[in-house]
């Protein structure tokens, strides 16, 4: 009864460590929001970096104007963003709720990039208040034309 106690207990901490360190590991990616108004001066000013991080479906069906794929670009972003460190970049996926945008924030952030930020709101909010989305075509597929 000892050992089969004991097994239990072990059993009990491991997985309270393993909860632990995966919480630990989601919450490392920490950025401040951005409000929307915000948002719209810094793409007005043109003094942003938006990264769509829902994934290149998604993006292709809608994205906010401006944004690059994340998912599309994440092995050149070295390339695809500003040689300033201290460019505003704002990375956003679907909704509040939605926590992919870490993986993009998380990028920037691995980079040396100091002013990178989360719009919350994401393409929900985005469309909640009324803004337009761009759309992406696919990309062609070797010698077919694409179709403008």
């Amino acid at each position: 009864m000892k050992v089969l106690s004991l097994g239990l207990l072990a059993l009990v901490f491991g997985l309270v460590g393993f909860v632990s360190t995966a919480k630990a590991a989601d919450d490392k990616v920490k950025v401040a929001d951005i409000s929307l108004e915000d948002l719209k001066k810094a793409i007005a000013d043109k003094k942003i970096v938006l990264l769509d991080c829902n994934g290149s479906e998604s993006f292709k069906k809608g994205h906010i104007p401006g944004a690059l794929n994340f998912e599309a670009i994440k092995d050149e972003l070295a390339k695809k963003l500003p040689e300033d460190k201290g460019a505003l970049v704002v990375a956003y996926c679907g909704s509040e709720l939605c926590p992919a945008y870490k993986a993009g924030a998380e990028a920037a952030l691995k980079l040396g990039y100091t002013n990178v930020k989360h719009y919350a709101g994401g393409k929900a909010g985005w469309e909640k208040a009324g803004e337009k989305f761009e759309t992406a075509e696919a990309p062609a597929k070797p010698g077919e034309a694409v179709a403008k």
